[in-house]
């Protein structure tokens, strides 16, 4: 019985695409901290998983009809930070709030990453019957 790649890590594999995603916005945010008029964008999770619920197994369902719209939030998974303090020159980088996120997203691509590992693990010892 073969089990496909994307089966066998579970979401794991998608969540470190969308970790490595994250990582490159915020590092382009904090390089940008000083930059008058540059807007600080980070990851539309809402759109990350309307996109995934495009899948079979993870289809959303409304009880009425247009209750959930994905289709609108699906088109981009980047969106606008809004600033929690505006500046004078219009850039909207918090470069603490940055840092802060930069920090947690790495413990969540280090958490998927570990899972991951953990499981080839697994396959080895299963194929090797735990010698070697």
């Amino acid at each position: 019985m073969s089990q496909s790649i994307d089966n066998l890590f579970g979401m794991h594999t998608g969540a470190l695409a969308l970790w490595q995603r994250r990582t490159e916005v915020l590092a382009g945010n904090l390089a940008n901290a000083d930059t008058p008029g540059y807007l600080a964008r980070d990851v539309d999770f809402r759109a990350a998983l309307a996109a995934a619920g495009d899948d079979a197994r993870l289809r959303l369902s409304a009880p009425t009809p247009g209750q959930i719209d994905t289709a609108a939030q699906a088109a981009d998974t980047l969106a606008y930070r809004v600033p929690t303090q505006p500046s004078m020159d219009g850039n909207t980088v918090d470069a603490q709030q940055e840092q802060a996120s930069f920090a947690a997203n790495g413990v969540h691509y280090q958490a998927s990453l570990a899972f991951i590992t953990a499981q080839v693990r697994m396959l080895r010892t299963a194929i090797t019957g735990g010698q070697g």
